[in-house]
């Protein structure tokens, strides 16, 4: 994958599709890295020209120092698109993605075109339990937590049914380095957009899953009942809705994001 030094980090990234088509950028959850979207790719290229990148602190990229908000995290996917050349996209944001996607759509409204935000809320936990969450990877560290963190990623139907899959998720989580994944957390920890999502412009697509017990369905109804512009579907899934649910999360882009 091949990196881009923008914004004081370098970020890697891959670009996908034909370059005549529209550009759908998607911003990864906390603990995963871009290679946690492969599963939209097949339904999604034919229609699209797909960027991914690592967030900062997360697979590839850099793990600059001091604690990262979701200021930063947008400014990181503004200038990667810049970098690119791109001056309009789609942008799709799950968890912690989801505020850096509104971030980006409130920084820059002449850059985002649509929105997708799935299992995310304008404020994910509260801050006392993410100051745990910091305190328990330091005492304990990722790849130890990563079995359990995941049980809250996928429901036990689906580690049930696939097995596999689910440690694929635990072995991303694993590679994310410990300081990276804490100074994100410090974003989840003092990020709260409620006051000000309902000044996103963008037409906004809210994905939830009906299992998720992190980011839950009345988050976001709520979420989308305070965007101006919004429809909100809700699938069978937990969490990672896009790992559980792929062929129903494709369709609902495809759905949104090709209106005509």
């Amino acid at each position: 994958m091949p990196i881009a030094d923008v914004n004081g980090v370098a970020l890697s990234y891959t670009v996908d599709g034909a370059a005549d088509r529209p550009v759908l950028l998607f911003s990864n959850s906390l603990g995963t890295s871009a290679d946690m979207w492969a599963w939209q790719l097949p339904a999604l290229l034919p229609h699209f020209r797909i960027v991914r990148y690592d967030t900062r602190g997360h697979g590839r990229s850099a793990v600059p120092e001091g604690d990262y908000d979701f200021d930063l995290l947008a400014q990181d996917a503004e200038a990667l698109l810049t970098h690119l050349g791109v001056r309009k996209a789609h942008v799709c944001g799950l968890s912690m993605g989801g505020p850096t996607a509104m971030r980006l759509a409130l920084r820059r409204p002449d850059l985002v075109d649509r929105l997708v935000l799935c299992n995310t809320a304008a404020r994910i936990g509260s801050a006392q339990g993410w100051s745990d969450r910091i305190a328990a990877v330091a005492a304990r560290g990722l790849a130890t937590m990563a079995p359990e963190l995941v049980e809250r990623w996928v429901s036990d139907g689906f580690r049930e049914k696939s097995p596999a899959l689910a440690w694929m998720l635990v072995d991303m989580l694993r590679r994310t380095p410990d300081a990276g994944y804490v100074r994100n957390c410090a974003a989840l920890r003092d990020g709260d957009l409620t006051a000000e999502v309902p000044s996103i412009s963008a037409p906004t697509l809210v994905i939830s899953g009906s299992l998720d017990a992190a980011t839950t369905t009345a988050q976001a109804a709520e979420l989308a009942a305070r965007l101006p512009n919004a429809r909100h579907i809700d699938l069978v899934s937990s969490h990672i809705s896009n790992w559980e649910q792929p062929e129903a999360f494709s369709n609902a882009l495809l759905q949104f994001l090709r209106p005509d």
